[in-house]
């Protein structure tokens, strides 16, 4: 796996998230390397601080100096619309330095793999690019408008033709990348749309135990055998995409199935997230020597906030709690007890 690179960002509050991703290719890709673009400098410093083998930490400002145009979009956009417009730019930085790298595919950092990736590589055959597909369930018809693909994953493959689509793909979001959706366009995703009609050899990956997420779930049945998850009962999960993992209510930690409308069988609960949450409490003790970082930040109220402003933030913040004990009730959420998951 030495000639696939992976390569993802995060600060130090998706550390956990980040460290568990790192931790399921170790098991599953062994020999594969995964660069770490740390998007605050806390991050940087824990990840050099634990030295892990085949991650290689990079500081945002290195980065930003190696690639001034894109460093000249962040005081125009939001932290997010700026993090969104890294993305292709971090992967032909990653690129340049991989020579002897086959692909380099970016990972987002809430990804979590239960088995090799090596069968998405086989089925990318000549391909120079490999998007990924949401397969949004018919009832979410309505998030068609992000994009037809995810960027959980998307691979380049080192050649010309791959890094000619890189390349594309950064200029278009120095140009626009920004939290809205606007006509065909949605921060770093929606482009993905355009890569098979302007180029070739764009791969669109049909593995459907590859990104797994709470928005297509409920397309399958998912069975476990011999400890393996399997989807629709032959086809192994390769990974999942735990997005909108987080936690409250101090003991708990919640997912996002209930925001899909997805079902959240016994199975998906203790073989596919109990296994996560479990790895993600572990890291975090591993980490707190290093860091020390609150779950989240104490409810202020700002000198200058508006009452109708206020207001609304309080409605919103008691439609969560009623949401959270939902979730707790319905069996969706994990307590959290002495760093094991019940």
């Amino acid at each position: 796996m030495a000639n696939h690179i992976y390569c993802t960002y995060f600060d130090h509050n998706y550390l956990s998230r980040g460290l568990a991703l790192y931790h399921s290719l170790r098991r599953h890709a062994p020999g594969s390397r995964l660069w770490v673009l740390c998007l605050s400098e806390t991050c940087h410093q824990v990840l050099a601080a634990l030295d892990l083998p085949d991650m290689l930490p990079v500081r945002l400002a290195d980065f930003e100096a190696a690639d001034p145009e894109v460093a000249a979009t962040r005081a125009s956009r939001s932290a997010i619309e700026y993090y969104f417009t890294c993305t292709p730019a971090w992967m032909l930085f990653v690129l340049r330095r991989e020579a002897e790298a086959e692909w380099v595919t970016y990972l987002d950092g809430d990804l979590f793999f239960f088995a090799s990736p090596g069968i998405i590589y086989e089925e990318l055959g000549d391909a120079a690019a490999a998007i990924i597909p949401h397969r949004y369930t018919a009832r979410l018809a309505r998030l068609r408008k992000f994009g037809t693909y995810n960027v959980g994953w998307v691979g380049a493959r080192n050649d010309p033709d791959g890094i000619a689509i890189t390349r594309w793909w950064r200029q278009k979001c120095i140009e626009w990348s920004h939290d809205h959706v606007d006509g065909n366009r949605f921060a770093d995703q929606g482009y993905l749309d355009s890569f098979p009609r302007l180029f070739t050899r764009v791969k669109s990956i049909d593995n459907i135990g590859a990104n797994l997420a709470p928005w297509n779930i409920g397309n399958y049945r998912i069975d476990v055998c011999d400890r393996q998850v399997l989807i629709d009962a032959v086809t192994p999960l390769v990974f999942f995409h735990f997005q909108g993992v987080r936690k409250g209510m101090r003991w708990f930690i919640f997912n996002s199935h209930r925001s899909y409308r997805a079902p959240f069988s016994s199975e998906v609960r203790n073989h596919i997230y109990k296994p996560y949450v479990e790895q993600l409490l572990a890291i975090e003790q591993t980490v707190d020597p290093f860091l020390q970082v609150s779950a989240a930040m104490p409810h202020r109220r700002s000198a200058t906030i508006g009452v109708g402003q206020y207001l609304r933030s309080k409605a919103r913040h008691a439609g969560t709690r009623v949401f959270q004990l939902l979730d707790i009730v319905a069996g969706r959420a994990f307590f959290v007890f002495r760093g094991r998951a019940y």
